[in-house]
């Protein structure tokens, strides 16, 4: 009997003791869980970067106007205001509904940027994109995405007129011309860079030198009253000799900014008797 008392009060003794550890075992686990769910409530999700004060032009004056020239190059500028460290900023610019004309080429233009100044929190976007020469005068799509090392990511957009750096227009010129007269010409120019040079060239299309002609091609350099201007009229008259023979001529006007960037305009003149 003394044998059966001490293996009931010895089974009663352990089967507490494993109440207990089974007891203290759950009150961690409820204490850990507690724990993990506190940190979890205590560190929110970080929010997606913010873009603001997004702004572009041309890059020769930092300008703001949202417009750029061919040949020359557009700045970009943005706030970045981040929770988390940036991982990558991606510019992207496209034509938007742009055909190539004779001479030009399409230009689309994108890049990732991961500079180490940008790799941080709130950055400030700065660069300078060169646009090709050929590239079509029109209107371009920019797009603008900034992502964090979290994987949030923020996008803006907005449009550029891209222009060409010298236009003509209003282009007046007589049709024809009796030969021993003047002809006149006139238009405006416009160069956002300023006139270097006028060029005016005048040649005929394989014509027949009569008895008493001589053979005429003209090449002009007015550049002297348009130097430096960005904007000027010219209108001028040229003389056709009397000896010069009867046909149809070639005109080239030339306008060359102080880039280097040139433009042309051709037409036809007739050389009547």
């Amino acid at each position: 009997m003394k044998t059966n008392r001490f293996n009931l009060n010895t089974f009663k003794t352990n089967f507490m003791k494993t109440n207990l550890k089974s007891l203290a075992i759950i009150a961690f686990l409820g204490i850990f869980l507690h724990s993990c769910s506190s940190d979890d409530d205590a560190t929110p999700a970080l929010n997606a970067p913010e873009i603001s004060d997004f702004e572009y032009g041309s890059g020769t004056d930092h300008s703001t106007d949202r417009v750029a020239y061919k040949g020359a190059d557009i700045h970009l500028e943005a706030t970045i205001n981040a929770e988390a460290t940036v991982s990558s900023i991606t510019l992207v610019i496209h034509a938007h509904d742009v055909e190539p004309g004779e001479g030009e080429v399409e230009w689309d233009f994108e890049q990732v940027f991961t500079d180490a100044n940008y790799l941080v929190i709130n950055p400030t976007f700065h660069e300078h994109i060169d646009i090709p020469a050929a590239a079509p005068a029109g209107e371009y799509h920019i797009e603008l995405l900034v992502t964090d090392v979290m994987g949030n990511s923020t996008e803006v957009e907005g449009h550029v007129q891209v222009l060409d750096p010298i236009t003509i227009s209003g282009f007046e010129m007589d049709e024809s011309v009796v030969r021993g007269e003047d002809f006149h010409v006139e238009f405006m120019i416009d160069a956002v860079n300023g006139i270097h040079e006028v060029l005016v060239d005048v040649h005929g299309h394989d014509l027949p030198v009569g008895e008493g002609e001589e053979e005429w091609d003209f090449e002009g350099d007015f550049s002297e009253k348009y130097h430096e201007l960005t904007e000027g009229e010219f209108h001028e008259h040229i003389d056709v000799p009397a000896t010069a023979p009867v046909g149809e001529y070639h005109i080239i006007f030339t306008i060359e900014d102080e880039d280097g960037n040139t433009k042309e305009y051709e037409t036809h003149i007739d050389v009547t008797a």
